[in-house]
């Protein structure tokens, strides 16, 4: 049963990151960081799950993998730093990307290259993420 949730989340997870490119063409790049922040924390979500871990109930999850690291292949401990700053980065713009505050307007603030660089994130983790759990047998490779 695991496995086919992990499956479900890896599949949401590549629909979103393809339905990136919809608001990145109505120039909505704020949305862009946003959907990619979620598209990041479903797929370490995932990698949990595939390690038989209880899925964290935050955001922000490189620190649990960080506190498990025995559990995790050596693709994702070696990558474990890059991890970390994609997760951080997305998840301090979360909110701003969502709600803007009186001095941040989304619309305004965030740019093109805002926008391409959350999307190369999302799929970068996407990759790390679907190696790992092709490593320890929580999906075969497609």
């Amino acid at each position: 049963m695991r496995n086919l949730l992990i499956k479900d989340y890896l599949q949401r997870a590549q629909t979103r990151i393809e339905m990136l490119g919809f608001p990145k063409s109505k120039a909505d790049y704020a949305d862009v960081v946003r959907e990619a922040q979620e598209v990041v924390e479903l797929l370490l979500k995932a990698l949990f799950m595939g390690v038989g871990l209880e899925v964290p109930k935050v955001h922000e999850v490189p620190k649990f993998i960080e506190q498990n690291q025995d559990l995790f292949p050596e693709s994702v401990k070696n990558r474990l730093e890059r991890i970390r700053l994609i997760s951080r980065e997305l998840r301090k713009e979360r909110e701003l990307a969502f709600s803007g505050a009186e001095d941040w307007i989304p619309l305004a603030e965030y740019t093109p290259e805002d926008a391409q660089r959350a999307i190369r994130w999302a799929q970068e983790i996407k990759e790390i993420v679907t190696q790992a759990l092709q490593e320890i047998g929580s999906i075969n490779p497609s």
